[in-house]
């Protein structure tokens, strides 16, 4: 009996191993245990993030856009949506350090309203697990790829170089 048991445990063991171990590419993504439309306080703002100054809903979640979306409609619904929840309304979003005449609103197919900015439909990443992350940029999955947002409205495609450290003056070698 114990001899079962120690098999099964070390199978169990070898398997999360082999999981936690597993490379990752950023173009498979699973679909989280529980999702759905993000519909925090329908606010837009700006963050710093290594992505430069980017937009962030109003619990600051980084937002992003889907490549494969024609203008201002949205192409992310079913199990594309329950991974990529869009950022929906009720009424108009309210805005700070954006450019209000860019921020809008768009009907999805299940007739609610989602937020874009400069035409975009803007969405959440549902694996991103707390303001700041970017976990979703540069994810390529349902027929496009996923971009933070930049406050001039367009995608991000890398982060931005940073200087050189400087190799002259201070420290006299100590």
């Amino acid at each position: 009996m114990n001899r079962v048991f120690a098999i099964a445990a070390g199978a169990v063991a070898v398997a999360a191993l082999a999981v936690g171990c597993s490379s990752t590419t950023k173009s498979a993504v699973s679909p989280p245990a529980s999702s759905g439309a993000s519909t925090s306080s329908a606010a837009l703002h700006t963050q710093n993030s290594t992505y430069g100054q980017i937009l962030v809903d109003g619990s600051g979640r980084t937002l992003y856009l889907l490549t494969a979306d024609s203008g201002s409609k949205s192409n992310c619904n079913g199990t594309c949506a329950s991974i990529w929840p869009p950022d929906t309304t009720s009424g108009t979003p309210s805005n700070s350090g954006v450019t209000a005449s860019m921020v809008g609103t768009t009907t999805r197919t299940d007739h609610t309203s989602q937020v874009t900015y400069k035409g975009h439909p803007l969405y959440t990443f549902a694996h991103d697990t707390k303001a700041g992350d970017v976990n979703g940029e540069g994810i390529a999955t349902f027929g496009g790829t996923w971009y933070v947002v930049g406050t001039d409205g367009n995608p991000i495609m890398s982060a931005p170089s940073t200087p050189a450290p400087s190799t002259t003056g201070g420290g006299g070698g100590y």
